[in-house]
């Protein structure tokens, strides 16, 4: 059964898991924004996290001017695959550090490969 949970709950969830993340990885990072939405455009209800833009290892000297990354972190699917608030806090964290690698240019099957998938 999905746990239940307010967004605004989640949002302190997610806030904590980038709290978690070391201040010498976030100050790598580069023009990037987090959200956090119900569902994915679309509605589907299996996309934990996603990651928009431009990786940091595919920007070269002709990047500026860009709108920020996105990393998007959706709530509902979430919650629809966890069964206790704890569950969600360990989910929360993982996608986060799964949306940040791929800021850095760390692709899927190498973070499945690391765990993080």
């Amino acid at each position: 059964m999905p746990v239940e949970m307010s967004p605004e709950r989640f949002e302190e969830l997610v806030g904590e898991a980038l709290d978690e993340v070391p201040v010498e990885l976030m100050s790598l990072m580069n023009n990037v924004v987090f959200l956090v939405e119900d569902l994915p455009e679309g509605g589907g209800d299996d996309l934990l996290g996603l990651y928009e833009g431009t990786a940091l290892t595919d920007r070269g000297w002709d990047y500026a001017g860009m709108l920020p990354d996105r990393i998007t972190i959706y709530r509902l699917p979430t919650l629809k695959v966890c069964e206790t608030e704890q569950d969600v806090v360990e989910e929360v964290a993982i996608t986060v550090v799964h949306e940040i690698a791929h800021h850095f240019g760390i692709e899927e099957q190498r973070l499945h490969d690391l765990g993080w998938g």
